[in-house]
């Protein structure tokens, strides 16, 4: 069976922001796809580089054993992640941050809980630069990626082709 054929690319409706995943960041995800009916969500951050309105996704951090893992459920613990993210942001001199979260779904095609919307809004109000939270779930066939911002607004990203 085949699973997410991932698209580097992507873009608001409005075509004003632009979003490319390396290569690094969609083998985490397609790593981590629930795939069979034990398998428990992951998730991690997402760091990158802002360029203007557009954003290049570099890396996706993967889950610690400090994360708690369910079926249906996936808790970051900010332990190992913020090690990662302060480590890349002063080895790049400031130019790779912190720009998102992502985490797994059990469907095939994946939608944001309340729950999901709730926490992406309350981690886009605690950001400095005041920019939204790029917010990834990862499906077995396909992403559903969204910049969320504080008040509680989305805008959805679309794959180019």
């Amino acid at each position: 069976m085949s699973y997410m054929l991932p698209m580097n690319s992507w873009a608001t409706e409005d075509s004003r922001t632009l979003l490319h995943f390396s290569g690094s960041a969609l083998r985490t995800f397609c790593q981590h796809i629930q795939v069979s009916e034990f398998d428990c969500e992951a998730g991690g951050i997402l760091l990158g580089s802002v360029h203007g309105t557009h954003l290049l996704i570099e890396q996706a951090t993967v889950p610690t054993t400090l994360d708690k893992r369910f079926r249906y459920q996936f808790e970051r613990m900010p332990t190992g992640h913020e090690a990662i993210a302060q480590s890349r942001w002063m080895a790049s001199q400031g130019t790779v941050r912190y720009l998102g979260e992502w985490h797994t779904h059990p469907e095939d095609h994946p939608r944001p809980s309340s729950l999901d919307i709730s926490e992406w809004s309350q981690l886009a109000a605690q950001r400095r630069d005041n920019r939204p939270i790029l917010a990834v779930i990862v499906g077995r066939y396909s992403l559903h990626v969204e910049l969320a911002h504080s008040s509680g607004d989305a805008q959805v990203l679309f794959p180019i082709s």
